[in-house]
């Protein structure tokens, strides 16, 4: 059984794809360094969450793990096949269809092989879009990362955190906070919702 088919205990999430499991920092170790209290109750203001409930980030953080393994499953979906019919649409080009005698049968082999990548590509895109321009999704990422970044100040400061948690880098894109939108799965916590709201 993989990582990813077990159960995390009750204070555990998957740090990163196919990663080890990592336990959460309590959130009163993150408060107990001034900058990092500080840093999470204004990014709590800006992105309307609570970052020292423990529940809420254990919620967001396992949460993030789903959306990144969903991210990677529909890329790999979509652009293995994708690689797959390209190579061998150039390499028959090259081989075989590039040497036949008239120019319409080569011009045909062109114009198919094109209308079959163009398709791969289209639901390549769609899959990508649907996941890294979902909103929700884009406010889950924000957050996300935004915590890494308080843990990481926290850190600095002296907290007891291990490195590089919570073991995942940033999203370098689609991770842009819509304050207009509201989410869709509500976090798990007893005290506050995603919108940090009790």
């Amino acid at each position: 059984m993989t990582h990813d088919e077990q159960e995390p205990g009750p204070r555990q999430f998957i740090g990163r794809r196919g990663g080890d499991t990592v336990t959460l920092v309590d959130g009163s170790v993150i408060a107990g360094v001034p900058e990092a209290k500080q840093a999470a109750e204004e990014a709590g203001r800006e992105l309307r969450f609570d970052f020292l409930d423990d529940e809420a980030v254990l919620d967001l953080l396992r949460r993030r793990h789903a959306d990144e393994e969903e991210m990677f499953n529909a890329g790999f979906k979509h652009g293995v096949p994708l690689a797959l019919v390209g190579f061998g649409a150039v390499v028959y080009w090259g081989g075989v269809a590039r040497y036949w005698e008239t120019a319409a049968s080569r011009n045909a082999y062109l114009a198919v092989a094109a209308v079959v990548l163009l398709t791969q590509i289209f639901f390549f895109v769609r899959s990508a879009v649907k996941h890294w321009d979902d909103p929700v999704r884009q406010n889950l990422r924000a957050r996300a990362a935004k915590y890494r970044e308080i843990a990481h100040i926290a850190r600095r400061g002296g907290a007891e955190i291990p490195a590089h948690y919570p073991h995942y880098g940033p999203y370098p894109f689609a991770a842009t906070f819509r304050p207009e939108v509201d989410d869709r799965e509500p976090s798990r916590s007893k005290g506050a919702d995603d919108h940090g709201n009790s």
